[in-house]
């Protein structure tokens, strides 16, 4: 994939692709190379950019309000989470969270209830190039708990099959593993949190994202009950305005996000 950039538009197309916008139509060479100039019919320009992270989550299909960079920072910074880690997402949704992990090269399973959003969420993993990395599974995490404690990770659970591959296909099956990250953005978190420390590897993490402030203490107190130290931190985060008048926080957009916790076991 690569994006077609120009002013405030961008599109995101395979090589050898067509474009074709108000601007006119363009084909995408099959192989293109970052930051060269394409022109549409009528002679309009775009640059060639290869996509990151936050590319892929703008263009992501949407089921739900994902994780925004500012909390996935805060887990990839305080988990320290990197490639050849082991983690278990749950609750999915668009997949956004379990896209940046798999481009990190972490080996992710990730649950999603819904069936709908693990369809969406597979075909964003193939968009984002990281099928290989992340496994999206429909159904409940809690219901797989000792086979995923276990390590030998045979849950008897429906796969999101989207594109015709085996939907029992997992690169995770038969590992001895425990996880090195655990993250729950779920409303079960803390019947999750309860069960993390037979999941993690010692000294591994567990961050939860809760909504609320009462949700967010109710998975401090089940972390600190099973014997995780845990930390919590409002994610609030403020863009500037910068003009000729001067600078000055924005006063549109959303500052608060939610909470995170961060939990390890020792």
């Amino acid at each position: 994939m690569i994006l077609l950039v120009r002013e405030d538009r961008e599109y995101l197309r395979e090589p050898g692709a067509v474009l074709e916008t108000d601007l006119g139509v363009l084909e995408v060479p099959d192989e293109p190379t970052p930051g060269e100039e394409l022109e549409t019919h009528l002679g309009t320009v775009f640059t060639v950019r290869e996509p990151r992270g936050p590319d892929f989550a703008r263009h992501f299909e949407r089921t739900g309000a994902p994780m925004l960079p500012r909390d996935i920072g805060l887990v990839i910074g305080h988990t320290g989470v990197g490639a050849g880690d082991r983690a278990l997402d749950v609750g999915t949704g668009t997949g956004v969270l379990a896209a940046y992990l798999g481009r990190l090269d972490a080996n992710v399973v990730t649950y999603e209830r819904n069936p709908e959003a693990a369809a969406v969420a597979h075909e964003n993993m193939a968009l984002a190039g990281v099928s290989e990395a992340v496994d999206v599974r429909e159904g409940e995490a809690l219901d797989d708990i000792g086979a995923l404690s276990a390590g030998t990770d045979e849950a008897d659970t429906d796969r999101a099959d989207t594109d015709g591959s085996d939907p029992d296909r997992t690169d995770f099956d038969e590992r001895s593993e425990a996880f090195d990250l655990v993250t729950l953005d779920t409303a079960d978190a803390p019947a999750m949190v309860e069960r993390t420390p037979e999941l993690l590897v010692s000294g591994g993490f567990c961050a939860v994202y809760s909504p609320f402030v009462e949700s967010a203490r109710e998975v401090v107190e089940t972390a600190r009950e099973v014997g995780l130290t845990v930390d919590t931190y409002e994610t609030i985060q403020r863009e500037l305005d910068v003009d000729e008048r001067g600078t000055r926080p924005t006063t549109g957009g959303v500052g608060h996000t939610g909470f995170l916790s961060i939990c390890r076991r020792e």
